[in-house]
């Protein structure tokens, strides 16, 4: 089954809310008309409703049953600001708490926290950082995770991969790579995905050494000593990761080697280099950055992305919301 035929079976178990709060944007606006229509959430879209109506009607978009929240004029943003203030403990003031409330990160974020709205889709015009920072000072992070990753699912017919972290950590340390590996096992599992999980290195078993090596190596043995029940190993290389004759035959003993379909990358920049490759060059459709590890689904786009790629990611949150 492919990625989002599964995940659309689980977003219309029971519908949900999700909020886009960059409503100006003719992507979201298009990507929201459409995931109304088609029955896998309720839809809120967020900013100045003037703008939102505007574009709306230049771009031709019927935004039917979709619902309009004026961020200026929204009837509890008093209690929004308030509850941030709290949740700052003191970090903020009430006049920066509403400051804050009228960015689209902090506005849709807070409608999660508040229970009014299930899930969020933001990073169609805000960077990665704008997304983030407000979900981890907000949602923060599930019971037993101290640490927010990103994860792309990877599909091409009926292949379908996890690659991680994608988005968030730039050079993890080993604890935090064997976090990165549990958060993508679940992440695979919720794509119909037995997790086997490679972790990434330019060495296999040993055939390089150096502290780049060692960090990879420490982050095997802590996810085999707190996570036996998952299927993982490394030090491996991709190439012995993914091709079952170069496994055999560099990790001969390996459960993982030739078969892995969860690729932890030892650091940031050569896993959004990773990803970036085969969506490019391999003809990958690259779903994500899912966050990892949060309380609450909130999930980033890409400043580049398409209106598919938001009708989809919004299709993901609200599957997650169905999951927690």
């Amino acid at each position: 089954m492919k990625v989002f035929e599964k995940l659309k079976e689980v977003a219309l178990e029971k519908k949900r809310t999700i909020i886009l709060p960059e409503g100006k944007d003719k992507r979201v606006l298009q990507a929201a008309a459409r995931l109304q229509a088609d029955g896998y959430a309720n839809v809120q879209i967020a900013g100045k409703t003037k703008e939102i109506l505007t574009s709306a009607q230049e771009n031709e978009i019927d935004l039917g049953k979709v619902t309009i929240i004026d961020m200026e004029t929204f009837p509890q943003l008093d209690q929004m600001a308030n509850d941030l203030v709290k949740l700052r403990h003191g970090k903020v003031n009430i006049d920066e708490a509403y400051e804050l409330l009228k960015t689209p990160p902090y506005f849709g974020t807070m409608m999660v926290y508040e229970g009014w709205s299930d899930g969020m889709v933001s990073g169609a015009t805000h960077s990665t950082a704008d997304t983030v920072r407000p979900a981890l000072q907000i949602i923060k992070t599930k019971p037993g995770m101290t640490r927010v990753s990103g994860a792309m699912i990877m599909e091409r017919d009926e292949e379908k991969y996890i690659f991680a972290d994608c988005a968030i950590n730039i050079d993890p340390d080993s604890e935090t790579l064997a976090e990165i590996a549990f958060q993508s096992a679940q992440t695979a599992r919720m794509v119909n995905l037995d997790p086997k999980i490679a972790m990434l290195s330019f060495s296999t078993k040993g055939s390089a050494k150096g502290p780049m090596v060692e960090k990879v190596q420490k982050a095997v043995k802590i996810m085999h000593a707190e996570h036996p029940e998952i299927m993982c190993d490394g030090e491996l290389q991709f190439d012995a990761a993914f091709v079952p004759k170069i496994g055999k035959a560099k990790a001969p003993d390996s459960k993982v080697a030739g078969q892995a379909n969860v690729f932890i990358f030892p650091e940031l920049q050569s896993g959004n280099i990773g990803y970036k490759i085969a969506e490019r060059l391999g003809n990958f459709q690259a779903i994500g950055p899912v966050l990892q590890g949060l309380a609450a689904p909130i999930n980033d786009l890409s400043r580049g992305c398409s209106t598919e790629d938001i009708y989809l990611l919004s299709i993901l949150t609200a599957a997650q919301a169905n999951m927690e």
